[in-house]
């Protein structure tokens, strides 16, 4: 009877595969003959988007992880209203966010709440809101607007969905094959043209296109995925395939980030291995307090009687350099045009805080804002800003576009990730999962150490590991709790599937 019973099943697998391949054929027949009538090529992913309702629908898992393998081959698309979008992550982020609602009102009774009223959790709501809120105040409504409802499917995609899809080691594992390898190929692909380049500083960013904007956005992906390559080395057995892989990786993307000659993304891989020994001595929340008290000395001590004004570069001599070790010493003697730049800028942002400090100027309202109350004497020789790039700190930004309100609630849920990520790391007592949180906490500081002179938590390259490092530290937490069970089998972890 058993037997009778499975070859039927087979049957009706069978009979199931091959009716969705006939209405492949037939979608694809027909999208291909619509678009050539109408000469709408995008009607040629009709087919497309019935295979990803189909994978949903069996396991929406999938769906996600494949959205982690698209995020090294994302490019940015100007659209014709003038905004732009990440293609193709940002629409299939979007397309999750419904997946989530409706995953959420389908299962509402069998959810465990746990997650929702977790502190971090909490936080990253009071974010959420305060950044709803400080719209009504904006000096641009729309550009807020947008701003606001991309912040909404990127917190629920890396958080809340990520709250559902990350709960064990095998599933960050999956997870990490997905993004590395196509972000390993990438790689492959970008060090390849910069050969031809003689891996030469003044050419560097003209490699990245279309997977990257520029140096620094592909130094900083490089570097935020280092703690999970380092702590995935110990999921295999030494001297295995798979472990020699991993430490020739360790190796390959360091030298990749040298060859980017972006210095903030080699600082903050350091920055991250001087904060595994603190965090293991259980100090976090004193360097974090100690890091904004110097912060703060530093900003009143130039604030005083305007004494930034003395930074102010000679515009002659700030421009840019064609060599790297020229480049470290212009940083030093303050005539390096990026590092200037951005001190132009972040002036201009002080000014613009003393102008809006309650409720900011709106989200994504900087660029917008900021020429009027730049001080000429630190213009450079790129000030004029063809890229429509932003302040170049996003902890500066936080604060102008979202006043004093929101930065203290960022800055809270950031020292609460951090606090709790090191309570979590030794409350915990299986080493997988020690592993997991450790990593997803060094990955949150490299990209802190980062956003001190970047703001790039908006794009997909960055932003979702952000919130991503957020969502394992809470839902690690609720398992030291005993409020998530521990169904992980460490012993058969490389065998370890994809779940449902």
């Amino acid at each position: 009877m058993l037997n009778s019973n499975s070859s039927l099943l087979k049957l009706n697998l069978r009979h199931q595969n091959s009716l969705l391949l006939n209405i492949l054929a037939i979608a694809v027949f027909f999208s291909a003959v619509i678009a050539t009538l109408t000469e709408k090529v995008w009607l040629m992913g009709i087919p497309f988007f019935i295979i990803l309702i189909y994978v949903t629908i069996i396991n929406f898992k999938i769906v996600f992880f494949f959205l982690f393998a698209l995020i090294p081959i994302s490019t940015e698309v100007k659209l014709k209203s003038g905004f732009s979008t990440d293609f193709p992550t940002e629409p299939l982020i979007i397309y999750l966010m419904f997946v989530y609602v409706f995953y959420i009102l389908y299962n509402m009774r069998a959810i465990s709440n746990s997650f929702f009223k977790h502190p971090l959790t909490l936080f990253v709501i009071f974010h959420v809101l305060w950044i709803g809120i400080s719209i009504l105040s904006s000096h641009d409504l729309i550009i807020s607007l947008k701003f606001f409802l991309a912040k909404i499917w990127y917190v629920i995609c890396f958080y809340f969905l990520a709250g559902i899809v990350i709960k064990k080691v095998k599933d960050l594992k999956v997870l990490f094959w997905c993004f590395y390898l196509t972000l390993f190929v990438v790689v492959c692909i970008v060090l390849v043209r910069h050969a031809h380049y003689n891996f030469s500083f003044k050419d560097v960013n003209y490699i990245f296109d279309p997977f990257f904007r520029n140096h620094v956005n592909y130094a900083c992906t490089l570097a935020l995925i280092f703690p999970y390559l380092f702590f995935a080395i110990f999921w295999y057995k030494k001297w295995s395939n798979k472990w020699l892989f991993l430490i020739f990786g360790l190796a390959f993307l360091f030298v990749a980030i040298q060859f980017s000659y972006t210095r903030a993304a080699i600082l903050s891989i350091f920055i991250a291995a001087g904060a595994f020994y603190i965090i293991k001595v259980k100090l976090i929340k004193q360097a974090f307090l100690i890091t904004i008290l110097l912060l703060a000395i530093v900003i009143i001590f130039l604030g005083e009687q305007n004494k930034y004004l003395r930074l102010a570069p000679k515009y002659e001599k700030t421009i840019t350099q064609s060599n790297y070790e020229n480049l470290l010493e212009a940083t030093y003697k303050l005539e390096d045009i990026s590092t200037m730049e951005r001190v132009y800028r972040w002036v201009a942002g002080f000014q613009m805080i003393k102008q809006e400090p309650i409720f900011g100027f709106g989200p994504g309202n900087f660029y917008f804002n900021y020429k009027s109350y730049t001080v000429s004497s630190f213009r450079t020789y790129v000030s004029n800003n063809p890229e429509r790039s932003g302040i170049h700190s996003y902890y500066l930004m936080v604060f102008v576009e979202q006043g004093i309100i929101g930065f203290s609630i960022f800055m809270l849920m950031v020292f609460y990730a951090l606090a709790k990520g090191e309570m979590v790391y030794h409350k915990l007592k299986d080493r997988y999962s020690k592993n997991m949180v450790m990593a997803a906490v060094l990955s949150f500081i490299i990209i802190l150490s980062l956003l001190l002179i970047n703001d790039m938590i908006e794009t997909d390259k960055v932003g979702p590991f952000f919130f991503l490092a957020m969502a394992i530290i809470t839902n690690l937490d609720l398992k030291a709790q005993g409020l998530i069970k521990d169904e992980e089998d460490t012993s058969n972890i490389n065998e370890a599937p994809i779940s449902h």
